[in-house]
């Protein structure tokens, strides 16, 4: 099958996507919650058009006065109009509630987020406070507040606030510790992206969910913790709130015993109309199938990043070479010790040059590969050498100028290419973002760039497929996809990892096509990670072997073919090509290039 006809197999993208907020208005349980919440806002914020009388207001004659007449619910132990103080009252309880998510959400949610993306220090030191504000008893330190500081309800809800912080920072490190490494995080490393954008719009899409959910359970507990404070006494009797309605209605109980009714309503329909919506808003984040929201952000242009000249000491003179790597080692450090997986690694790319680099499953190909763009895994490093690209040492280089290097001079192509997209987004918005981030171009700009990639990699309909999200396109596509944002920058040297791989013969032979054309087009330099011999012959000037980490065999790809002096090269051709005819034939075609 064509590319373009595995294309037009590809589901079409609806011509409107649903919002989060229209899949709630669909969900009846979320309608009715946020029914059911937006009429309590919206009573308490406007309570003084709603209420009767005065919260404030006594009447001796109304004191625990029954249903009707007057007072429509009845009187307090006081005298004063249950009603009227209802409505009151959701106003405070409410801004106590926000009071302790936003402190809760404001610490846990970023804390949790820096100390599960970059880890080390920070991390240990978030976790550890982390520890200790769980270890304090909550209701003695709320408790002990009162007696020191008064019935400040208010100030009790921020301390509230501050000790159920670790339950979002739990949350939400323990999740970005689980995204933080997927192959599309990767990619946006490697366009260029820096680690709060990333972390921003890639690593935050992914929490938002369950911390959606936990917001809503938080300020239910938040209400419920608030009034309960305020059942025991604790509260500002001149403050109508909830808590406070309920225990002057419990110290009358049997002298009026429906006043209870209202506010134990009251706290009771709010907490389950929180928690529903939350479980609706939850659903609509995740389903996936009838699209995301659009993203409406309005951002500024960023300015163009570029290299900083002081950062790099230039150590290269020749200049054909725009890569060297000079006894590179890379180890990944366990405890006190560090295992060497990449050994003396010597390696020249030549401008316009495509270097391919063989080898099988665990040679060290894809290792080496990382240490040039600077993405090792935790816990990696370059252990010895030097890294030489277009004359600067890079192997040491600080995360601001190796993020204006990725994306901008050195682009790379994954080999699992649905893996290295981001669901949540569509085609156009992970293409268009590196534009802008790395060139500073406009949104329109980098929209009629990103259009015209597309175009140029072979896609039939490029504004289809910009608008489309990535489980709607064929592997071939979002193979294309990949390689017009690595190229959208015009890179000086593509790193294509397995580029192929994923991919059908067919789809595999248009893919070099591309891949040789695009070379040609940019003269660019490419380094070709690969075990296919097949694919070296299709496209590398000259080939370095790999074997347990180590070059064994570089040579042009003409004479390697032809007389491979490496037993272990030798093995990989004869596992490859059955007989000397396809060798033959091989020989030829490279002669014929």
């Amino acid at each position: 099958m064509t590319e373009a006809n595995s294309h037009v197999l590809a589901p079409t993208p609806r011509a409107a996507r649903q919002s989060i907020m229209s899949t709630v208005l669909h969900n009846p349980v979320g309608l009715g919650a946020l029914i059911v919440l937006a009429c309590v806002v919206l009573l308490s914020i406007f309570a003084p058009l709603f209420a009767p009388f005065s919260p404030t207001e006594v009447r001796i004659e109304s004191i625990n006065a029954p249903m009707g007449g007057e007072f429509l619910l009845g009187g307090d132990g006081v005298g004063r109009d249950i009603l009227s103080r209802l409505v009151f009252a959701g106003r405070n309880t409410l801004i106590g509630a926000l009071i302790a998510v936003g402190v809760a959400m404001t610490g846990g949610v970023i804390s949790g987020l820096l100390a599960g993306y970059f880890g080390k220090f920070f991390d240990s030191l978030a976790s550890w406070m982390a520890n200790v504000l769980m270890a304090m008893p909550s209701m003695i330190l709320l408790l002990a507040l009162f007696k020191a500081l008064g019935s400040s309800m208010f100030m009790a809800m921020v301390v509230f606030g501050v000790l159920i912080t670790p339950g979002f920072f739990r949350l939400v490190r323990g999740l970005v510790i689980n995204v933080k490494n997927e192959l599309y995080v990767d990619a946006a490393r490697v366009s260029g992206l820096s680690n709060s954008r990333i972390i921003g719009r890639h690593i935050l899409l992914v929490v938002r969910a369950p911390v959606v959910i936990q917001t809503a359970v938080v300020a239910g507990v938040a209400i419920v913790l608030q009034s309960g404070l305020e059942f025991l006494g604790l509260g500002d009797p001149s403050l109508p709130t909830w808590g406070g309605m309920l225990q002057d209605a419990f110290a009358n109980i049997y002298v009026s015993p429906t006043a209870i009714i209202w506010p134990g309503s009251a706290i009771a329909i709010t907490v389950a109309s929180l928690v529903l919506l939350g479980n609706a808003i939850r659903d609509g984040f995740q389903r996936v199938d009838t699209g995301p929201a659009k993203r409406r952000q309005k951002r500024g242009a960023p300015s163009s990043p570029t290299e900083p000249a002081s950062s790099a000491e230039v150590v290269e003179d020749d200049p054909n070479v725009l890569l060297s790597l000079r006894n590179v080692g890379v180890g990944y450090s366990a405890g006190e010790t560090t295992k060497e997986v990449v050994r003396g690694i010597n390696l020249q790319v030549h401008r316009g040059e495509v270097l391919g680099l063989v080898g099988e499953s665990g040679s060290g190909k894809t290792q080496t590969a990382f240490s040039i763009l600077g993405l090792l895994a935790p816990g990696g490093h370059v252990t010895r050498g030097s890294i030489i690209f277009d004359g600067k040492e890079i192997s040491n280089l600080p995360a601001p100028a190796m993020r204006a290097l990725r994306g901008k001079r050195i682009a790379y192509v994954p080999q699992e290419p649905m893996s290295n997209l981001d669901p949540s987004f569509r085609i156009g918005d992970q293409l268009t973002e590196p534009l802008r981030a790395v060139l500073g171009l406009s949104k329109k700009q980098a929209t009629e760039k990103a259009l015209a990639l597309l175009a140029r990699v072979g896609i039939p309909n490029p504004q289809r497929t910009f608008d489309a999200y990535p489980h709607e396109i064929s592997g071939g596509m979002a193979q294309r996809v990949l390689i017009a944002g690595a190229i959208s920058c015009e890179p000086d040297l593509l790193i294509a990892d397995e580029v192929t791989t994923a991919l059908d013969v067919t789809i595999q032979a248009e893919v070099l096509d591309l891949l040789r054309e695009l070379q040609r087009e940019l003269s660019m330099a490419v380094i070709l990670v690969t075990h296919n011999f097949g694919v070296v012959a299709d496209l590398c000037d000259r080939v370095a072997v790999m074997q347990n980490g180590q070059i064994i065999e570089t040579n042009t790809a003409l004479e390697l073919f032809a007389n491979p002096t490496h037993p272990y090269t030798q093995m990989l051709l004869s596992s490859t090509l059955e007989d000397s005819v396809p060798r033959d034939l091989v020989v030829a075609n490279q002669g014929a290039r």
